[in-house]
């Protein structure tokens, strides 16, 4: 007895010792992730901006000093911004203050349908905060005192997620993270560019669609920024309240940026943003050596094709970066493509773009990229801005519209086109890449150093007009698709029947027609949707897949 006695005193202590231990273990965890979401924002040595107003001098037109914001008649909004680091964030923040609040408010709004428990958010806060602990670490002190002076024009209501720089930061690699975690899933972005023989005028051509979409308020308030740092080059960018980074632009010499999401593993945590490393590659390098220099030096937690092109080259090429590695596709030749997958020979073969080249549409959009560039003749801005809004697919097959096979998915943030050798640039207006392209010359906006009175600074007489597609029948029943599509999103009672009839080349209508008969217990019905969704061409593997599946389930359901 006196033994058996003694073995469960021992048992008892080893028990509390371990959950001592356990508890200690728990509360040195809180205690890490309670430092990690601790941000430390820099000390920059001048902080007299803070003190600048925000003039008015006419409705809409703001400015402070040289630095002036407006809407223009187009419907985007124009900004330039000059000086040191935290002065232009400052300024920048001040002059789009209402913009900065307002992406802030669509953001966490998409995140809110997703995640409803604001107790999930505040832990979610520090879940982010330990992925991204070293993000700071890998950004510079030019670019966190920029993104620190437009915290300061950030709403106070978000405080839960995070304080105001820490939220601005973290939101500079919400692309990253959303890449990575959707990778089984990518949308992608597809550009390209012509020179020499393969353009009318012999002049360098860059056309991009920036196929990034988090809603439709986001992409309502696009702003074309204009920059004059105090180091570096000038440069314009096409992006939006908040963010400083750059997903396409071009600088004052003559060199053009463009970023295409590739195939990527989940990785452990974040580094150097995509969007601060081509925002570094405008503001500092004036021909392709420099930006591979600046590329080489930047650590990224994701794999991304940065397309180059440079007035000094003469030429254009895809700066091909993974979390590991870099290599740099030369097409030597005249023209370059880009869609979502690498074409180096270090990368080309690699086991992460094998997959993205059998399962992604990115290799169909490549040949239907190649198949238009080849027709027709030279390349031209219009004949650019042409291609980037086609919506079929190979040979002009009706493949649906929203069809990610298609260069235009009529979901685009921006569509762009560049001429480096001219510094001219052509900026898509809404809906998508549907409305009139607005030309801006870079020399002469450059030029102005500020503006005190409002005035339109867009080209008129390089303006393209709108696509004529925004006047047809199917545009009209698109729309009506789209409608369909977000009341079955948001649990809404929709007419399947409808939704395939808005849209009857699309797979996905008939997806989401089969999914609202499923959720409805109508096995037969959905079987027929979902039967006639694989007749159509599917974008991914991995939906062909989903759809199969819910077929098998289907048939057991209507054989039961």
């Amino acid at each position: 007895m006196r033994n058996r006695k003694f073995s469960w005193k021992r048992f008892g202590k080893r028990l509390l010792y371990t959950g001592l231990v356990f508890v200690g273990l728990l509360l040195i965890g809180f205690i890490y992730l309670y430092c990690v979401a601790i941000d430390y924002p820099p000390k920059p040595a001048d902080l007299s901006s803070l003190q600048l107003q925000r003039k008015q001098p006419s409705p809409g037109f703001y400015t402070i000093n040289n630095n002036w914001f407006r809407k223009s008649k187009s419907g985007l909004f124009e900004m330039y911004v000059e000086g040191k680091p935290f002065e232009r964030g400052v300024i920048n923040g001040k002059l789009s203050k209402e913009l900065v609040v307002n992406q802030e408010v669509y953001f966490t709004d998409q995140i809110n349908k997703i995640i409803p428990s604001k107790s999930y958010l505040s832990f979610l806060k520090y879940f982010i905060a330990w992925f991204n602990r070293d993000l700071a670490k890998n950004v510079s002190e030019e670019y966190k005192e920029e993104i620190y002076g437009i915290s300061k024009s950030a709403s106070d209501k978000y405080q839960y997620i995070g304080s105001n720089y820490q939220r601005i930061l973290n939101y500079h690699a919400a692309h990253d993270i959303g890449h990575a975690l959707q990778s089984m899933a990518l949308v992608g972005c597809t550009s390209f560019g012509t020179w020499n023989d393969r353009s009318a005028d012999g002049t360098m051509i860059v056309g991009r669609n920036f196929d990034f979409y988090v809603g439709d308020n986001f992409a309502h308030d696009k702003i074309v920024a204009f920059f004059s740092p105090s180091e570096g080059h000038k440069f314009m960018t096409i992006t939006w309240g908040g963010f400083v980074g750059a997903v396409s632009g071009m600088n004052e010499k003559g060199l053009s940026v463009t970023i295409n999401a590739d195939k990527t593993n989940i990785p452990s945590g974040s580094a150097t943003p995509v969007s601060l490393v081509a925002r570094e590659i405008l503001q500092y390098a004036k021909n392709i050596k420099e930006a591979i220099t600046i590329a080489k030096k930047r650590k990224m937690f994701v794999s991304e094709s940065f397309l180059v092109a440079s007035a000094e080259d003469n030429k254009a090429v895809v700066i091909e970066k993974t979390p590991d590695t870099l290599d740099v596709y030369d097409p030597r030749q005249n023209y370059i493509v880009c869609a979502n997958h690498f074409q180096s020979k270090g990368l080309a073969h690699s086991k992460e773009n094998l997959v993205q080249l059998s399962n992604s549409a990115s290799p169909y959009r490549y040949q239907r990229l190649m198949e238009l560039l080849n027709a027709e003749g030279k390349n031209t801005v219009q004949k650019t801005v042409d291609i980037l809004r086609n919506r079929h697919g190979l040979h002009g097959e009706d493949i649906g519209m929203g069809n990610e096979k298609a260069l235009n998915q009529l979901i685009a943030h921006h569509s762009v086109v560049f001429e480096p050798q001219k510094l001219l640039v052509w900026v898509s207006t809404s809906p998508w890449q549907l409305g009139q392209f607005v030309a801006y010359d870079l020399k002469k906006i450059f030029a102005m150093k500020g503006m005190q009175t409002d005035r339109e600074i867009m080209d008129t007489a390089l303006t393209i007009k709108p696509d004529t597609f925004l006047n047809t029948r199917a545009y009209r029943n698109f729309i009506t698709y789209r409608t369909l599509k977000q009341k079955a999103f948001d649990g809404e009672e929709i007419n399947p029947d409808s939704v395939v009839a808005s849209n009857p080349q699309f797979y996905h209508a008939y997806v989401i027609a089969g999914d609202y008969s499923f959720k409805h217990n109508e096995y037969k019905k959905a079987l027929g949707y979902y039967k006639t969704a694989l007749t159509k061409v599917i974008a991914t593997v991995n939906e062909e897949n989903y759809i199969k599946k819910q077929v098998e389930k289907c048939t057991k359901k209507v054989s039961s």
